[in-house]
């Protein structure tokens, strides 16, 4: 690389629950700079999840970290040309790289619900995933799928 690698810049905590997490979320969903309404947007839909769970022992938060952990890729594909052709080779995704494309999924899919509200959205689809259903979790294991339809071209790995 010509130029030296972007430091990381820090994450405030968010104030309700003072979890990093959740401000990644947030900036993931943010749309023109309005944070605060992202905020507001999050904090509602946990507050619907709290009222919608089933579970008992469990709050709204570790219920979303739940839906967040089920909607996680492990594996990815990645186009390789060689010689003529392109392949689709199998690779492990970074832990950082996991937790970004579940959070995108997440607000992606939660955005093409047909619900009234953003909020109403965003916690069916975290419930969705939560009970390991939805369209988030739909493309973790369609991803997964291609993975394993791909193994035999993993020795071109690079």
């Amino acid at each position: 690389m010509r130029k030296r690698k972007a430091k990381k810049r820090p994450l405030l905590p968010d104030p309700r629950f003072n979890d990093q997490l959740v401000t990644r979320f947030v900036n993931n969903l943010m749309w023109d700079g309005k944070k605060s309404v992202a905020f507001r947007i999050f904090y509602d839909a946990m507050d619907i999840v709290e009222s919608k769970k089933t579970d008992d022992e469990k709050t709204a938060l570790e219920i979303w970290k739940e839906a967040l952990s089920n909607v996680m890729p492990h594996v990815e594909v990645r186009s390789r040309r060689v010689g003529g052709a392109t392949f689709q080779i199998p690779m492990q995704i970074r832990p950082d790289r996991k937790v970004s494309m579940a959070m995108k999924w997440l607000i992606s899919y939660s955005r093409k619900r047909n619900e009234k509200s953003m909020a109403l959205k965003l916690a069916s689809e975290v419930l969705a995933a939560a009970k390991e259903e939805g369209a988030a979790v739909k493309k973790r294991v369609d991803t997964h799928k291609m993975a394993e339809a791909n193994k035999a071209f993993s020795h071109f790995r690079f």
